[in-house]
């Protein structure tokens, strides 16, 4: 069956192709970086071409440059011309970059595995219980030039771009274009080569059209795949594992038969001479993404989208076609057929507020100004002795919250005593003179590290390895937003600071004079952040607190707001309502939802920490059992935008009914109880009041006045919040 999307898609492509369309060519400020190419290879595949570089017009602060030693060398696996641009440090394919290059990585809808000159395609199954699932990567078929079949040759990372990275094999004359969502795994072979293909199952079958150009493969596990070439290919099966080939130059293409349902392979054939080499996420306007691959060969290209993918494509804005039958199996849902050269993707547009978007009655103002001014008054009396990047950023997050608080219940007498305790506690991680620790410039990859990170790879959470940079620097974002905001001239001062923290995870240029890569933490293609650095995980990249991540990208568009800055407040308010989205797509598990298997979805309201190929109902710091924790690390901090967030009243009636016999367990913290009694809030106002008011201890980011703000804010009980509504500027324009 096929879904129209809107007015403007096709119908169901079975006609003879047409024309081929004029191959896409990327935006001059859009370079990619491939490394010169063979002569035979240069007329099949040429590289993008490399624009024209134009020179800054001001030079970026930078902090002061350090020499790291406990970050990896990359020159091991990236090209020599990669070296001088900044590199990604938590992207899709980081295991290809890490150790020896050889853990597998999730490109939807196959694990690609890199090692000895060879590249390993596995269809994964699937796990599932009721404490975790996991995809499992077998063997399924292996791909190597025959002469190099021992050679412990490692690949080489000729370009990269938003959905997509080259993997060279230079002495096999293999070029793999590894492009997320293609259902086929495409490869150049540059010049006349002999090759493997192997399996650790049997091979039942290995038949050929009339051509020779397509070949079906039949295994022993009931799999079934397709592999395709551009000119006549000779593939015979040379033992009960093994398939070689004479000579052969041009491109191969590979592809699994879903359940070896033939009622696929006729879509497979139809789109197998399209393919794509690369792909780029371009923001084009406030709340939309548009997704523009790069192809080659002739036809249309089919693609394969994830399920909130086909919630946000847009048919008015792009010329696509949905194979609604057309299906592959993932651990993130079914992954469906999509027909276009590009997709437009709007998620629902948020509004990026300082305060409430209901406002608080004046009859609550007394409450909550009591417990302001005692909080403000423990600012002097509690000074922060943390040295950690990462809990030093909440404390002052905190604070900030104080400002905004007394602004929105008029009660300005304490703005004095938060400014003073703000530019004394961040100033000296701005300007360097904080002792315990502080931010540097890492050259080799091109990044903000800690002073106690740049020499162990354990310390602040592993910041100096770049792991959760989203996280700590969204909280120091926070604070200098809300800082700049009631100081203007301070803001001034310190703004080139400021926008250096913000570029570290928030650039969206291609320059190749940045001193940042574009998005650091932000998967263009899942749509979500991820935390992981620099480690290998044989799971891929991994996420906890979606909540965090939310208020980064929130804190950023704050700091545009406070400086005037629309375009910051655009890709920060993008961004945010991007990661809110696959938060509630993937994190926020509903009663009879499928996607997780019956046993998980039973058991779980919430994953704990989502990877790649893994979700887990554990933390990196708790059990299962502790799930007022996994409540909490997925709303803290508690902010305007959390009501958006948790819109869904009655996923948070399940969540909290779900949570609240583990707040009965003995030694639960205080500061958990909090979080759990905010979302109660939602619903039962007065009772969640009664139960705040009642604790006596908070979380270090949070206070007894924002959970006061909070369940005063709530406006009326069990009302579905409006992401947009009445309160988002964007909407009065489209």
């Amino acid at each position: 069956m096929l879904k129209k999307i809107k007015r403007k898609v096709k119908i169901l492509i079975t006609k003879s192709f047409k024309k081929p369309r004029k191959p896409y060519k990327p935006p001059p400020s859009s370079p990619s970086f491939p490394s010169p190419p063979s002569p035979e290879e240069s007329e099949t595949m040429p590289p993008p071409p490399q624009p024209a570089l134009k020179p800054p017009t001001a030079t970026p602060f930078l902090f002061p440059q350090t020499q790291s030693t406990v970050l990896p060398d990359p020159s091991h696996f990236f090209s020599p011309n990669l070296l001088t641009t900044p590199l990604p440090t938590n992207s899709f394919f980081q295991n290809f970059a890490l150790k020896n290059g050889d853990q597998p990585e999730y490109f939807h809808p196959y694990q690609i595995k890199s090692s000895s000159s060879s590249l390993t395609i596995s269809y994964p199954s699937r796990f599932f219980n009721s404490a975790f699932l996991y995809q499992i990567f077998i063997a399924d078929l292996t791909i190597s030039a025959s002469q190099n079949s021992n050679s412990q040759e490692t690949h080489k990372i000729s370009s990269f771009n938003d959905l997509s990275v080259t993997l060279d094999f230079p002495s096999s004359n293999l070029r793999f274009f590894l492009v997320r969502g293609s259902p086929f795994v495409t490869c150049s072979v540059s010049s006349r080569t002999e090759l493997s293909i192997s399996t650790i199952h049997a091979v039942l079958s290995c038949s050929s059209n009339s051509s020779r150009t397509k070949y079906t493969i039949k295994l022993n596990n009931n799999q079934t795949w397709l592999i395709y070439t551009s000119s006549p290919i000779d593939l015979t099966s040379s033992s009960l594992s093994l398939i070689t080939s004479g000579g052969f130059s041009g491109i191969i293409r590979i592809a699994i038969l879903p359940d070896s349902d033939p009622q696929y392979e006729a879509t497979l054939d139809q789109f197998s001479s399209c393919y794509p080499v690369s792909g780029e996420a371009v923001f084009t306007k406030p709340f939309s993404l548009e997704y523009k691959w790069e192809k080659k060969g002739w036809g249309d290209l089919l693609m394969l989208a994830h399920p909130l993918h086909l919630q946000l494509l847009s048919g008015d804005d792009c010329d696509v076609t949905i194979l609604e039958d057309f299906k592959f199996k993932s651990i993130d849902g079914d992954l469906v057929g999509v027909v276009g050269d590009s997709w437009v993707l709007k998620p629902d547009p948020v509004s990026v507020t300082w305060h409430s978007t209901r406002g608080i009655k004046e009859d609550s103002y007394a409450e909550i100004i009591s417990a302001l001014r005692k909080d403000v008054e423990a600012l002097n009396s509690t000074p922060i002795t943390t040295t950690s990047s990462y809990f030093y950023g909440k404390l002052i997050a905190r604070a900030a919250r104080l400002a905004l608080i007394a602004e929105e219940v008029a009660y300005l007498d304490v703005i004095p005593a938060i400014r003073k305790y703000l530019k004394d506690t961040i100033e000296p991680w701005l300007d360097g003179s904080f002792s315990g620790n502080g931010f540097l410039y890492d050259r080799k990859w091109g990044g903000i590290v800690t002073k106690q990170g740049a020499t162990d790879s354990g310390a602040d959470f592993g910041f100096g390895i770049y792991n959760d940079h989203h996280y700590h620097l969204g909280y120091f974002l926070y604070a200098i937003s809300v800082l700049a905001k009631i100081d203007p001239a301070w803001g001034r001062k310190y703004r080139p600071q400021a926008y250096s923290l913000a570029a570290d995870f928030l650039s969206i240029g291609r320059r190749s004079n940045s001193h940042y890569p574009r998005l650091r933490c932000f998967d263009l293609y899942k749509l979500h952040s991820w935390a992981g650095g620099l480690t290998e995980f044989a799971d891929g990249r991994n996420q906890e607190s979606t909540s965090e991540a939310v208020n980064a990208y929130y804190s950023a568009a704050l700091m545009g707001l406070a400086y005037g800055d629309t375009h910051l407040v655009a890709t920060g308010s993008m961004l945010a309502a991007l990661e809110i989205q696959a938060a509630q797509t993937w994190w926020h598990v509903r009663e009879g939802d499928s996607m997780y298997g019956e046993d998980f979805t039973r058991e779980n309201r919430l994953v704990g920490v989502l990877w790649a190929t893994k979700r887990d109902s554990g933390l990196w710091f708790a059990p299962p059992e502790w799930r007022e924790c996994r409540l909490g690390i997925q709303l803290l901090p508690l902010l305007p935008i959390s009501e958006v967030l948790f819109s869904d009243v009655g996923f948070v009636r399940d969540l909290v009914k779900w949570t609240l016999p583990a707040l009965s367990r003995e030694g639960v913290g205080e500061g958990w109880k909090g979080f759990v009694y905010s979302l109660e809030g939602i619903y039962d106002k007065e009772g969640a009041l009664q139960k705040l008011r009642n604790l006596n201890g908070y979380d270090d980011g949070n206070s007894l006045t924002n959970l006061l703000w909070w369940i005063h804010s709530r406006g009326e009980e069990g009302k579905e919040f409006e992401a947009g509504g009445n309160v988002c500027w964007f909407r009065h324009y489209h």
